[in-house]
């Protein structure tokens, strides 16, 4: 017997798989012997949380795994429950008469909405196997979810939906006769299936919304067929969806890569990270930070420009804001990405902070101190100090490390870039002192 198919549904909910085999993608967990597949299979299943970006199967697998499963299944949305509505699951789950001896699974979507005393409400029904849960995310776990609740389960990470995955769920739609639309007779190119897929990012529920906006909203032709072109599509997607969503994990993803690209010298890896960033809305001044940061951290005194390019960089970009805030951006992150690098300034500040923490630096010399009265002098404020531009070379030896620190090397310049020209100074400092 066929089950209601309840068309006033999106079809995205109408067309969430009934089982493994209509599960699409997410191969490296759920493909054949993969661990989950043979839990699943074999309806052993222990708690796991799966995260990863919107549309790419987390509730969907839920559904899959509620629907063969014979354990009771209990699903719940974090954004809307509360404790009582854990107890309330725990309690049935507790009562030998409405579980029927039967294990409960409990699904909860957006499980990092939970507060942390719902999260830890759940604990110790997960330890003792009162409870099995399926916990799905978009946000990543390790930083969201309890750290006891995490130990306790299996964490598996989804990744978005390739093209192809994409296209093959786009076509199960048009086909399937009892939740799709087999029965409408809809004339859709390969080509815009494509269309569809690409401009969805990995997204199957926005891919089918915007598949079903499409037929629900074109009139059929005088033969009753709904064609579907690339200019329908276009009014239904607009534009590509953005990679990430700069309030999620990708945000931390993104911006990473492009300062690991810039530290890396690859300018064309920083502004693509460069353009997704500004494209999901990264606010401009956070961007301009980073890039500063870079370019103090990891060019340093290879190039001192980098640095003064990227300030003037914020400057202008906070003065003249989007879209035009783009340019003086791209300008410092290239710079920043095609200078040497050298990290030996991040280096010094480091070594010469962690002595200052853990260590007696001792006190300035007395001849280094300054001597604003003239009593001062009479207790040994500044006397015998040497002023530098009366010495040959403009340098003359005298102790400027504390008595505790002398002999100390916290700077150690590179070759590289501008820092070379230093350290071809500071060698030669040394050969007019030392000889």
């Amino acid at each position: 017997m066929t089950d209601f198919i309840d068309n006033s549904k999106p079809l995205a909910y109408r067309m969430s798989p009934r089982n493994l085999d209509e599960y699409i993608g997410q191969e490296h967990i759920i493909g054949k012997g993969k661990m989950l597949r043979r839990m699943i299979e074999a309806d052993r299943l222990s708690s796991i949380i799966l995260f990863g970006p919107p549309g790419v199967g987390k509730t969907a697998l839920a559904k899959v795994i509620a629907l063969t499963s014979s354990s009771r299944f209990e699903q719940i949305n974090a954004v809307t429950a509360g404790v009582t509505d854990i107890k309330r699951v725990i309690s049935d789950a507790e009562n030998p008469i409405l579980s029927e001896g039967k294990r409960t699974v409990l699904f909860i979507d957006e499980i990092h909405r939970f507060n942390k005393l719902q999260q830890d409400s759940l604990l110790p029904y997960v330890e003792n196997g009162t409870i099995i849960l399926i916990g799905a995310t978009t946000e990543n776990p390790f930083f969201e979810v309890n750290k006891a609740l995490i130990s306790r389960s299996t964490v598996l990470q989804l990744k978005p939906l390739t093209q192809e995955n994409i296209e093959t769920i786009i076509k199960m739609a048009l086909s399937d006769r009892e939740r799709g639309y087999g029965d409408t007779e809809v004339d859709i190119s390969g080509e815009t299936v494509s269309k569809i897929a690409y401009n969805s990012n990995g997204d199957a529920r926005n891919a089918l919304k915007a598949l079903e906006l499409a037929v629900i909203t074109t009139a059929p032709d005088s033969k009753g067929v709904v064609r579907i072109t690339d200019e329908v599509i276009s009014d239904c997607m607009q534009n590509r969806l953005v990679a990430f969503d700069k309030d999620g994990e990708n945000h931390y993803d993104n911006i990473s890569a492009m300062i690991k690209s810039m530290r890396g010298s690859d300018p064309d890896a920083a502004i693509l990270y460069l353009a997704r960033a500004l494209k999901a809305g990264e606010p401009i001044e956070f961007l301009a930070r980073r890039i500063m940061i870079c370019a103090a951290e990891d060019v340093g005194l290879a190039n001192p420009n980098a640095l003064l390019i990227a300030v003037a960089a914020f400057q202008t970009a906070v003065a003249v804001g989007m879209p035009e805030a783009r340019i003086p951006l791209a300008e410092a992150c290239i710079t920043v990405a095609s200078s040497p690098k050298s990290n030996a300034a991040y280096l010094a500040i480091d070594k010469a902070l962690s002595d200052v923490e853990n260590t007696d630096t001792g006190v300035v010399p007395m001849h280094l101190r300054n001597a604003p009265v003239s009593g001062m002098k009479d207790l040994g404020y500044g006397v015998d100090y040497k002023y530098a531009h009366d010495f040959p070379g403009h340098v003359v030896k005298q102790q400027y490390m504390t008595d505790k620190t002398v002999g100390r090397k916290y700077y150690v310049p590179t070759v590289i870039g501008y820092e070379g020209k230093i350290k071809e100074y500071l060698d030669k400092v040394d050969k007019i002192l030392n000889g």
